[in-house]
């Protein structure tokens, strides 16, 4: 069923654009958000909870109350230009899509982007919209460099499922053209098979690993479904809206990979989970990775090419 809500854009005004994370199974430290929440409006969103800090619902308050950042490219790089900085990858995004629907309009991604291309400071894109092939031109210039690596996430090859589950993401199609015109121009990129939900999309994972080779991916790797607080209530109530047969189905297979809990907080096995059935899930995985040249390791991003912005570089921009 259609949400009947129109999107909303607010003003964030935050004085800061850049987050830190300390845990171990995340392979980024820093992570610049330039809006909060997402209209991408996917069901099992694990960044959905981040809305109730604002005061708002997990729910559909945070697909249709966007907040948006316009400072964001000057924190950036203010914060670049901390003497403090030594210089490691910084991903975009921890918790909202960075080519989401607003990012068409307010083009906050791509002035970030050009930040850290100006400074020659790598960047981690991760995003589930075809958008990303606007800015090519920047992408490009950066991995000439080897400052830049971008990962398309992957649900499912299903056009009918991806329209319920992720409503306002670019279709299937879309997502491995965008992967062919990154990889054309030699833009590493990468499939993120993400999440892998029991009873719903694990037997797809062979088909999506072949399209995403053959589309020019140079690696793939995965995340099995957690529902981290308000995210369970949120899923369970879109299951029993479209597969109300699979229900059970997929609570068994969550809880199976969790220890009988639908999420975990553990580092490293909170992406993966345990037991039997993660256990094939991870082996398959691997089998068919390696069967499509996606298991190879990739080199590290190029940091000693970074230079501090001047504070000055960015009043001459302005004239």
């Amino acid at each position: 069923h259609p949400r009947k809500v129109a999107t909303e854009y607010f003003l964030d005004d935050s004085r800061s654009v850049v987050s830190e994370n300390n845990s171990p199974d995340i392979s980024f430290r820093f992570s610049i958000n330039p809006y909060r929440g997402c209209a991408h409006g996917c069901s099992y969103c694990y960044a959905r909870p981040y809305h109730e800090y604002l005061g708002l619902s997990a729910g559909l308050e945070f697909e249709s109350k966007i907040f948006v950042k316009p400072d964001a490219p000057q924190l950036f790089r203010k914060w670049l230009g901390r003497k403090s900085w030594a210089c490691e990858p910084v991903n975009l995004s921890g918790i909202t899509d960075p080519y989401q629907p607003a990012e068409r309009k307010f083009r906050i991604t791509r002035d970030c982007l050009q930040v850290a291309s100006d400074c020659h400071q790598p960047i981690y894109l991760i995003t589930k919209n075809a958008l990303v092939t606007r800015d090519l031109d920047i992408l490009q210039s950066m991995a000439q460099r080897n400052l830049v690596r971008v990962v398309v996430s992957m649900t499912s090859m299903d056009q009918e499922l991806i329209r319920l589950m992720e409503p306002r993401t670019s279709s299937p199609a879309a997502r491995l053209r965008a992967i062919g015109q990154l990889a054309e121009r030699d833009i590493p990129v990468m499939a993120n098979v993400a999440p892998i939900i029991l009873g719903l999309n694990e037997h797809e994972v062979p088909a999506i690993l072949k399209s995403v080779a053959d589309a020019g991916a140079c690696g793939a790797k995965y995340i099995v479904l957690r529902l981290p607080g308000p995210v369970e209530e949120i899923f369970f109530c879109w299951v029993d809206a479209h597969f109300p047969d699979r229900r059970q189905k997929i609570e068994n297979g969550i809880r199976s990979m969790r220890e009988g809990n639908l999420a975990s907080n553990r580092f490293f096995d909170r992406m993966t989970g345990t037991g039997a059935i993660a256990e094939q899930i991870r082996t398959m995985f691997k089998t068919f990775a390696r069967q499509h040249g996606l298991d190879k390791p990739l080199l590290p991003l190029t940091t000693d090419l970074f230079q501090r912005p001047s504070a000055d570089a960015a009043q001459k921009r302005l004239f």
